[in-house]
């Protein structure tokens, strides 16, 4: 994994808003209208293509396919894992304590932006049978797509995203949720292990370990115990990936509310680094946890590891001045030194699929270079 040893490097977190033809295709796929599949399948590679010349030419130094291809960060496994079923109605047990406090604001905002506009509909998956991986051509597809994209570019590195075993689904077969887990994660190392062995840097989705730090129905104790079984059936499923080919990425959703419940990176930050990964891309542009950079004043960073901190976010369309990006950039080099942080983003900006994003795509391109411009104002200050 590349650091940042003669300038500040950026990157950020993986989904990208999706062209509106796509986002026609796959709708079409979705409801069972007649379509071309090869047609399809050059339409995901040109819109790969399309996003990394865009990330390249904004300032991006290690990008993404923008999970173009994707219908959302995890509704995409329904096509790779045997042993689940749609289950319309489900109980999402997310952003629990907010939607309360703020019952008539979530009922409005999960009704359009997580909800009314995606192209695929957000159903719940239940496993009810044994969990198999079947998706080894369609992770290939990513792959090559991918790398098609780069080949041409001067990217640093290239990272493909994939998602956390608890980011699944609900268990409804195995004895234990713990044996879930780990049945999950077991399916799921043949897409991580297939990602690093084409040479690219697997980033591990888990926006569900702060969540479980979030919820009011567990107590503290229990929080933590479920967090580390999380890790635990985690690191099970990265076994024998070297950790320096690991990008462990957390955060609190696409969620854009009061988020006033939102655990602390204090109570989450133990447990994150206990993941075998080489580096931890974390939300640090939020309002809400911009300040928590002090959590490295007492927290120390273990030897090879890296943070890419958000320094700019996902839930605003007002474009981050540069000036504002490098204080943050420094704040975090000043505590865990500079060749430890890669500048980032708090979380995707388009996680699901959909024609309305939170933030407009010629926005997103914005915010990139001026990510772009911090990070070389941070690299004047930290190398002189």
């Amino acid at each position: 994994m590349k650091r940042s040893l003669t300038r500040i490097l950026t990157t950020h977190c993986g989904s990208l808003p999706r062209p509106k033809d796509l986002l026609d295709q796959m709708k079409a796929q979705a409801t069972g209208e007649p379509y071309d599949s090869k047609a399809w399948e050059a339409r995901v590679r040109r819109a790969v293509a399309e996003s990394v010349r865009w990330q390249a030419e904004t300032g991006i130094d290690i990008p993404s396919d923008g999970e173009q291809g994707k219908p959302g960060f995890f509704a995409y496994v329904r096509e790779r894992l045997d042993g689940f079923e749609p289950r319309p109605g489900a109980n999402f047990p997310r952003f629990t304590a907010e939607t309360e406090a703020f019952p008539e604001y979530y009922a409005e905002y999960m009704g359009h932006a997580m909800t009314g506009a995606a192209v695929v509909p957000i159903i719940p998956l239940v496993c009810t049978r044994p969990v198999r991986y079947r998706g080894d051509e369609a992770v290939q597809r990513d792959i090559d797509n991918l790398k098609a994209a780069v080949s041409n570019l001067a990217a640093e590195e290239v990272f493909l995203p994939s998602v956390a075993p608890s980011g699944v689904g609900f268990n409804e077969y195995y004895r234990t949720e713990q044996e879930y887990f780990e049945a999950v994660g077991a399916a799921m190392h043949h897409e991580y292990e297939a990602i690093v062995d084409a040479g690219l840097l697997v980033q591990i989705d888990d926006p569900f370990l702060t969540e479980i730090f979030s919820r009011p129905s567990l107590s503290a104790r229990e929080q933590r115990s479920a967090a580390q079984m999380w890790v635990e059936a985690l690191n099970h499923a990265l076994a024998g990936i070297p950790a320096e080919r690991v990008r462990f990425h957390t955060c609190y959703g696409i969620n854009e509310g009061p988020r006033i419940h939102d655990a602390p990176l204090k109570e989450i930050v133990e447990v994150m680094l206990r993941i075998n990964a080489g580096a931890y891309s974390f939300e640090a542009a939020n309002p809400r946890h911009e300040h928590e950079y002090h959590v490295w004043e007492t927290v120390k960073l273990p030897e090879g590891k890296v943070l890419i901190p958000g320094v700019i976010t996902h839930a605003s369309n007002i474009v981050e001045h540069p000036e504002l990006i490098a204080e943050r950039i420094t704040r975090y080099a000043e505590r865990v030194g500079r060749e430890n942080v890669i500048a980032g983003s708090d979380c995707g900006f388009s996680s699901q699929a959909t024609y309305h994003p939170e933030v407009h795509p010629t926005v997103v391109w914005e915010k990139f270079r001026a990510l772009a411009e911090g990070a070389r104002l941070a690299t004047r200050q930290l190398w002189g």
